[in-house]
């Protein structure tokens, strides 16, 4: 540590501290949060008192380790609960993702907020549920049989009553929970919360502005501080002169090796010194030359291959009694491209560090922080707070280590916000993504042998190693988490021959983390369109062309039931004669099938899009979607998860794409790495297919992982030229259409 900064030094320097409570809305709780917790709250999850409290007045807590990333899961999982307990929604407290309050579930990723933590949650209830009639029955002296619950009383067909409040208020229930054997939940049939639309709980603050998100929130004796970042990638700090801010009042330089800050009680006056600050770094060129980014993944050194699936034999069959048809797809860098940039606020106190994060994953950001700092995990909370836009792994974690980092050195609370630079440019990314595809199609238009390689970094879901531990020359484990990005390598039908191999590269350009439907949204995008170029060389419908594969009930009911609600036209793509909306606009339809990891939620999408042949612009104008997701929770927070993913997943399709020089990223602001706009939104129609006897699945993904095919396909229907590189930008668009 090259510089310390006592309190009293920088009080002294800035001559008074003036610190700003936001006290609307959450901000409030948020200081009360961070209070002592409570003695000897259990956290395990085989315990019913780590996930739900009931108090005096009957008003229950939920502590749910799995957090909204504004998905509305804030809203679902208290349904869960509500329902099983018999209780109003207006019962229901939820806390989330604080690490001195909540169970670990793991990282809220993956559409399994709904599927692992909200069958968690609903075991808890029952379990709650079940003990708390044992204890009405015996109170009231009548048999259990005879007792019903509304509204969190217990009820004897005596007319006898006891609340909740009154059977357990502010006692532990003591409960463990067993997942080998779990406790009978509620009926679908007796469902009075379950399956029905309740409105958000977090819109009406989002809406009116009283809502707090991690960036409006304060913490006393609160000093505000600005990372100064290299301008490469890779790049040491030779030098500092700190002469160059010497005329900003009250702020002071703090360095640990390659990283450096600057502090002060004016968030201002921290903004202004980073922007002025005179450093020296050494000059570094770590990165691929962009216009040959494609070959630079194609040499990147394999470390092993993952076989995702090996049915038949496809060497025997590949290209035997029929042609053979080859295509490469490639999907560029994406950002998160999170609309508020990252903000974290940390204390050390009492050699402890409390920490309020937007962390999409608190308790594994509570490890990386005790390993950065060499202390234990139980000496470190992390306390959540939603974050301004995430799907996944951006520069929210980066942001508090930044905090906590500076605070370890200063012995102060800090607040870090990310410019908009420090967001696009430091954020880990989605990485590249080179496909592969081959196929046999025999004379008879049957497909008998299909081979695909993928070319994707090595490494799973994880912890993402933090710039300021890189930086600062701290413990961090060398490892890539790009997510679990194999999945949907392997397709859905029934072909006889079939190898899928996943090719994990030992480097890739960035930083690499998961965004939603990692993986699967580029994969899928490749496999739906391969199938689309199959089912036009062998001049069959393409939804048709599905079907005849499929070997699924529940995918195959989803094709059909996507068929009426389009009102699809049975016919080969491309249209042998394209209608126009206007001379040079074609018009087009484009499908797209997934059963979700080969697992779970299957969705079905037709795309429509409108393609100007003269400048190479597609709008997309009409998603029809059928989604089944099992047991539907809340069908209007489904809905608009299925709306979230085809928009976002259309500007990362038709727009989105990280540009770099050798040195580093060179998309730092919207003008450089523009997003989907207002004007540019499809209208978006969606039927939904409730199963409340089967199991809930997750919505926050699946969808985006057939938007980009069903759009390329659609491209393709309506002037029969194949877009295989994405964004669909228009000169790509232009090119294909004159190739």
């Amino acid at each position: 540590m090259n510089i310390q900064m006592s309190r009293r030094r920088l009080l002294k320097g800035s001559g008074a501290l003036v610190v700003g409570f936001t006290l609307a809305g959450r901000a409030r709780e948020a200081l009360a949060q961070g209070a002592s917790l409570p003695a000897a709250k259990p956290l395990a999850v085989t315990e019913v008192d780590a996930f739900l409290s009931i108090d005096i007045d009957g008003i229950a807590t939920v502590y749910s380790g799995k957090v909204d990333l504004g998905t509305g899961v804030a809203t679902a999982l208290p349904q869960i609960v509500a329902e099983e307990l018999d209780l109003p929604m207006a019962a229901i407290r939820f806390i989330q993702g604080d690490t001195g309050l909540t169970p670990d579930q793991g990282i809220s990723s993956g559409s399994l907020a709904i599927q692992n933590g909200g069958i968690q949650l609903r075991q808890a209830a029952a379990t709650a549920r079940n003990a708390l009639l044992d204890e009405a029955a015996r109170r009231l002296q009548v048999a259990r049989e005879e007792l019903s619950v509304v509204d969190g009383v217990v009820k004897a067909m005596s007319g006898q009553s006891v609340s909740y409040g009154a059977l357990i208020g502010g006692k532990n229930f003591n409960l463990k929970l067993d997942p080998k054997k779990p406790v009978a939940t509620k009926a679908p049939k007796d469902f009075k919360v379950v399956g029905k639309s309740v409105a958000r709980i977090d819109i009406p603050g989002k809406v009116t502005g009283q809502f707090t998100y991690m960036q409006d929130v304060r913490v006393p004796g609160m000093v505000h501080a600005r990372v100064v970042r290299p301008p490469a990638l890779g790049a040491r700090l030779e030098s500092v002169d700190e002469r160059s801010i010497a005329g900003i009042p009250g702020v002071t330089v703090v360095r640990q090796k390659d990283f450096l800050a600057v502090v002060s009680p004016s968030e201002w006056n921290a903004v202004r010194a980073s922007q002025q600050l005179a450093a020296k770094w050494s000059k570094s060129e770590t990165l691929p030359d962009k216009a040959k980014l494609w070959d630079h993944v194609r040499s990147t050194k394999v470390v092993k291959d993952d076989v995702t699936s090996n049915i038949g034999d496809v060497a025997a069959a590949m290209g035997k009694d029929g042609r053979t048809l080859s295509a490469t797809y490639d999907f560029a860098i994406n950002l998160h491209g999170s609309i508020g940039p990252s903000c974290g606020i940390a204390e050390f106190k009492d050699g402890k560090l409390t920490c309020w994060s937007a962390s999409q994953a608190t308790h594994n950001l509570r490890k990386q922080l005790a390993e950065m700092f060499s202390m234990p995990a139980e000496d470190v909370r992390c306390i959540y707070f939603e974050g301004a836009g995430c799907y996944g792994r951006n520069g929210h974690e980066d942001a508090t280590a930044d905090a906590a980092l500076i605070a370890k050195l200063i012995g102060m609370p800090v607040r870090v916000q990310w410019s908009r630079a420090d967001e696009h440019g430091w954020e880990p990314m989605g990485p590249p993504t080179l496909i592969d595809l081959k196929a046999t199609l025999s004379d008879k238009g049957e497909v008998t042998a299909w081979d695909s390689r993928f070319f994707v970094p090595q490494g799973m879901p994880g912890n993402c190693p933090l710039v300021a531990q890189e930086l600062a020359g701290l413990p961090a484990p060398p490892v890539l988490s790009p997510g679990n990005v194999i999945r949907n390598s392997d397709i859905p039908y029934g072909i006889p021959n079939i190898r899928t191999i996943c090719h994990r590269l030992e480097t890739t350009p960035f930083r690499p983390s998961w965004i939603r439907a990692p993986g699967r949204m580029q994969n899928t995008f490749a496999n739906e369109c391969f199938l689309d170029e199959l089912a036009a060389a062998a001049n069959v419908d393409p939804l048709a062309f599905r079907l005849k594969y499929l070997d699924d009930k529940r995918g195959i009911e989803l094709l059909e039931r996507l068929r009426a609600f389009v009102k699809w036209e049975a016919r080969a793509s491309p249209l042998t004669k394209a209608s126009g909306t206007s001379a040079g606009v074609l018009k087009g339809r484009g499908v797209s099938y997934t059963k979700y990891e080969k697992t779970r939620t299957y969705v079905g999408v037709v795309a429509e899009v409108e393609v100007n042949t003269a400048s190479g612009a597609v709008r997309t104008t009409r998603f029809h979607v059928v989604h089944d997701c099992g047991q539907i929770i809340n069908p209007d927070g489904v809905i608009s998860q299925i709306e979230g993913n085809i928009h976002q997943t259309v500007s990362r399709t038709m727009k989105e794409e990280v540009h770099f020089d050798r040195a580093m990223s060179t998309s730092l602001d919207w003008a450089s790495y523009p997003i989907m706009t207002f004007p540019e939104m499809a209208d978006i129609r969606v039927e939904l297919i409730d199963r409340p006897d089967q199991a809930p699945w997750g919505a926050g993904e699946p969808t985006a992982a057939v938007v980009p095919s069903a759009i390329s396909n659609a491209i393709f229907d309506a002037t029969g030229a194949r877009l295989r590189s994405a964004p669909f930008l228009p000169e790509k668009v232009k090119a294909a259409l004159t190739a």
